[in-house]
């Protein structure tokens, strides 16, 4: 063993790897911050009638609500990948968690929608740390060639945040209200982040053992000119130009649909209970979920990145498609489209390996956060997106005080996020195979 010291961290390097239960410990209570930050993503979409009633709001202020936790989670990808390389990820967690509780405590205490939009703000921005911040941590403490599996058992997790925020969510409030069950979801950040503070370490040499990023030689809180030029030299590579416009057309769909428009379109215009639409926009989660590891395991273990991609894009095509422009469809055939439709989006959590492949292992954060900031435009913009289609092409009809919109409207809509998918599907053409093997730089 030696003794190693940096402006970071002092640390005792053992030769041997941690053990994995070690490993996976400290992902896994990374990854209870992230299940909280998807189960705040999408909650929307169960509180949107009992939101727009509250706060007295229409389609397009709803929209905008649900989305300005992607603004703020969007514009802090770029920074936590900068910090993720210089801080370290535990104190991002950590302080990520407490100021997540924090945003959601303003927001089910807010007594006018502007304090709702701050509130979600401040959740957005808090929690776009643990995505990133969970993938550092694995590029150290789990073996390399597990890092796309890794990504896609984290989309795993995060989905399963998903899921309570449907059904167990929509009977919660049914039960004590929305409010109080915010100010639970605060208290149980403010756990979360305390935790993570305790018992998560940045590598492994800190606990004694060898590292799987021995070789990361970042220090210290880079300058606003180191950062920038961090960034420019991700965007050198045409891998990474691509992937940064991809994954929005994968997952804003998903996130636009699950997370805010489905219900309503699903309870209109299929006549679905409020439950059975709820488990319907889970169900595209779940699929989502399950598949995002299998991708990465196969992706893994044939050697390649770009087939698989190409292959779940071209899907997402005739999927959405389907579900947008035929009407009516059977009970049972809409439930294998939604499901076949989100297993096939589960192809995106490739993106973070084929990126990070794709730059200098020195820019591994920067390029995640990069690639992270282009999956979260998909839902920043398309939600609020269609939203504003919707008002604009609403006819007047009015139900319990709610506006609603014909299918017309929402197949406008829809078509915002078809297109997105279609340019997705052009552009995977276009990147360069990897082959799975990191870049070297010359």
């Amino acid at each position: 063993m030696q003794v190693t010291t940096n402006s970071k961290l002092s640390y005792t390097e053992g030769t041997q790897p941690p053990p994995l239960y070690l490993a996976w410990t400290m992902w896994g209570v990374g990854a209870f911050f992230y299940l909280m930050g998807f189960y705040l993503r999408v909650a929307p979409a169960v509180l949107a009638d009992t939101l727009m009633i509250d706060f007295g709001i229409t389609a397009t202020a709803l929209g905008n609500f649900s989305a300005f936790y992607f603004y703020s989670y969007a514009l802090m990808q770029i920074p936590t990948g900068i910090l993720a390389d210089s801080w370290g990820p535990r104190r991002l967690l950590a302080w990520g968690g407490l100021a997540a509780g924090c945003g959601t405590l303003l927001f089910a205490l807010a007594p006018t929608i502007t304090w709702a939009y701050l509130g979600r703000l401040l959740i957005g921005g808090s929690v776009a740390v643990a995505f990133v911040g969970l993938l550092k941590l694995a590029s150290h403490w789990i073996v390399p060639q597990q890092f796309a599996l890794v990504a896609g058992v984290t989309t795993l997790v995060g989905v399963i945040g998903a899921v309570l925020a449907g059904v167990p969510l929509q009977l919660l409030v049914a039960v004590v209200g929305w409010r109080m069950v915010m100010v639970v979801s605060a208290g149980l950040l403010f756990a979360i982040g305390v935790i993570i503070w305790f018992i998560v370490r940045d590598d492994p040499r800190q606990k004694g053992y060898a590292s799987y990023a021995a070789n990361d030689t970042s220090t210290g809180t880079p300058s606003l000119g180191q950062a920038l030029g961090s960034v420019r030299e991700v965007f050198r590579y045409r891998n990474a130009r691509l992937l940064f416009l991809i994954p929005g057309g994968i997952v804003g769909p998903v996130l636009t649909f699950s997370g805010l428009w489905g219900v309503p379109f699903l309870t209109t215009h299929y006549h679905l209970s409020n439950t059975a639409a709820a488990a319907l926009c889970t169900t595209l989660l779940v699929a989502w979920a399950v598949a995002g590891p299998i991708f990465g395991a196969l992706s893994d273990k044939v050697g390649r990145r770009k087939p698989l991609y190409v292959l779940g894009c071209g899907w997402l095509v005739i999927g959405w498609s389907t579900l947008i422009f035929v009407p009516s469809l059977p009970l049972w055939l809409l439930t294998m489209l939604i499901v076949v439709t989100g297993a096939a989006s589960g192809c995106m959590i490739i993106s973070f390996s084929y990126i990070k492949e794709s730059t200098p292992p020195r820019y591994a954060g920067t390029a995640v956060g990069i690639e992270n900031m282009g999956v979260m435009l998909g839902p920043m913009l398309l939600q609020p997106g269609v939203g504003w289609v919707l008002d604009h092409l609403w006819d007047g009809h009015l139900a319990g005080g709610l506006r609603v919109y014909n299918l017309q409207a929402y197949q406008v809509g829809f078509t915002l996020m078809l297109t997105w998918t279609i340019l997705a599907f052009i552009l995977i053409v276009f990147t360069q195979e990897t082959h799975c093997r990191q870049l070297v730089e010359a």
